[in-house]
């Protein structure tokens, strides 16, 4: 009797496309096209690649906010023009001062929907107040304009993101899938439930015409504040007090000392040798850098053929960056769960990633997040800020090396890079992915297509890929050949799975490449609101 092996089910019946843009006067690439759009505005009105990415960020809280926002963390990597050394502007985790592991008892359970954490009493560790670490984007975006931007006043760059809060959320079909994944934890908390659960119920769009919008609170008002009393407000002035009250009345221990202390770090970017000819400049640390560089290394004599990667490559690379996974997860000094195998990174996370190039030259790579989907689905009633659940990133067994303790950083899954050549040449490189232990895969991936196969993005960004978020087992797109498949199915466990929307399979990268002659840029071929935008002359 024949085997039938079972077919993947399929969610999308088509082909997708994104375009890639291309110019001499900047390019902004973004996972929304809205928050795009604002930072191309502010490369025309005279601003650099610092100031179009802070406008760009700022922008991602008023139409993004399940990726990012005020109340997130991140990590930016940034390459002036004419200039060889890199530099990361490090906002990354930081567990409040009060942070103590008895707020966040076992249950004696381990958890199998995000990972596989020990499971805490109530998931506090995941959302509502006690999942709060200190939010450092404003800081971060602050330290990347001061020390890379222009004279543009902070006002100009947050008049797109003012205006973009004013009118609301698109209530499109995307919001829609993006809320109701969300909805059973939003509604258990009271301004989170009024925003974006009207009625109980997620926000639908209208059967025909267009869609509305959904008012996000309070967030337009606290970025009109920061726009007139600039953005060291959210930790010294008016705003720093009202966000320290909200988390004190809803039981969280950020309070106004760390938001004082709170602080965005530059300091010079590790790197990476590629091959010997290029440098990948990364934010290094905590960041997935340091396994990156593990896959880099493991790959050396296994560059993909011009045509493009074969059989071989991909299962070359699917044990090594198994192999590279396991060194990281060892490495937390975690103990072993209950099956046996060791204590994973967190996987549902849902960061934003942006790349800026202006007409200089001069590349900017901002990952940033709220850690989940929605962060801690808490939103502070008094400034409209969506806070993160960067507690969950931590091994709540007390001793631990990733151990929640006060002032304490987590290992996180963020990856911006820079890309270039050895000799001080042409063309250089920016990218980074949003998606969690994903990220990682995609990045490797679709630098080895442009730096190694010399692919151009529209072709490299539209290739079906592998991820490996761990040890113990490779996904692969449906549409990669059979006897790819067959290759990976040989060297390992491997699941077949399909690229779309949801569920969520890949990693979202976007890529800028750069000469002297000018730009193109990409985003993420599935992602729906994503595109590449670029500045008029």
């Amino acid at each position: 009797m024949a085997v039938v092996k079972e077919v993947p089910y399929r969610t999308q019946n088509w082909t997708l496309s994104k375009p890639m843009a291309s110019g001499r006067n900047g390019i902004v690439v973004s996972q929304n096209r809205e928050a795009a759009e604002a930072g191309a505005a502010i490369l025309e009105a005279g601003g650099n690649a610092a100031d179009a990415a802070v406008a760009a960020c700022f922008a991602l809280a008023a139409v993004e906010p399940w990726n990012s926002g005020l109340g997130g963390i991140g990590f930016a990597v940034v390459l002036k023009a004419n200039e060889t050394t890199a530099k990361v502007v490090d906002f990354g985790p930081v567990a409040p001062r009060r942070a103590d592991p008895a707020d966040y008892p076992l249950t004696g359970e381990m958890k199998k929907d995000l990972f596989t954490w020990p499971e805490v009493v109530g998931d506090v560790n995941i959302h509502g107040p006690l999942s709060f670490v200190i939010p450092s984007s404003v800081a971060g975006y602050a330290a990347l304009k001061e020390s890379f931007g222009t004279a543009m006043p902070v006002a100009e760059l947050l008049a797109p993101a003012i205006a973009l809060a004013k009118r609301g959320l698109a209530q499109d079909w995307y919001t829609t899938l993006k809320v109701s994944s969300s909805a059973a934890v939003l509604r258990l908390y009271e301004e989170s439930a009024r925003i974006y659960l009207p009625n109980g119920l997620p926000p639908v769009p209208p059967y025909q015409g267009k869609p509305g919008f959904v008012r996000l609170g309070n967030l337009a008002s606290t970025l009109e504040r920061l726009a007139s009393a600039g953005l060291d407000d959210f930790y010294h002035g008016e705003l720093a007090g009202r966000l320290a009250a909200d988390i004190k009345a809803m039981g969280g221990v950020v309070d106004a000392e760390d938001l004082a202390g709170c602080r965005a770090v530059i300091r010079d970017a590790p790197t990476i040798d590629w091959r010997g000819t290029h440098l990948v400049h990364t934010a290094g640390g905590l960041t997935a850098a340091p396994t990156l560089e593990a896959v880099v290394e493991g790959m050396a004599a296994d560059k993909p053929a011009p045509h493009g990667p074969d059989a071989d490559w991909f299962a070359t690379l699917s044990r090594v960056m198994r192999q590279a996974y396991a060194s990281r997860l060892e490495g937390l000094g975690a103990a072993q769960s209950a099956s046996g195998s060791a204590a994973k990174e967190p996987g549902d996370t849902c960061t934003t990633h942006l790349t800026v190039v202006d007409g200089d030259g001069t590349l900017v790579s901002v990952t940033t997040t709220l850690l989940s989907s929605m962060g801690s689905r808490v939103v502070l009633p008094d400034t409209g800020v969506l806070m993160n659940n960067g507690m969950m990133w931590f091994d709540p067994r007390p001793g631990s090396a990733n151990a929640i303790a006060p002032g304490a950083r987590p290992l996180c899954n963020m990856c911006p890079v820079i890309v270039t050549p050895k000799d001080g040449s042409w063309p250089r490189y920016a990218g980074g992915s949003s998606g969690g232990r994903r990220i990682l895969a995609s990045v490797y991936q679709m630098l080895a297509w442009t730096v190694d196969c010399e692919f151009g993005l529209e072709t490299a960004a539209h290739l079906p890929r592998i991820d490996v978020s761990g040890p113990d087992q490779t996904s692969a797109d449906l549409r990669l050949p059979a006897d790819t498949l067959a290759a990976l199915e040989a060297v390992g466990p491997l699941d077949v799975v399909e690229h779309g929307v949801l569920p969520i399979n890949f990693a979202c990268p976007n890529l800028i490449r750069v000469d002297r002659d000018g730009a193109e840029g990409i985003s993420d071929v599935i992602s729906p609101w994503s595109a590449a935008v670029a500045a008029k002359g």
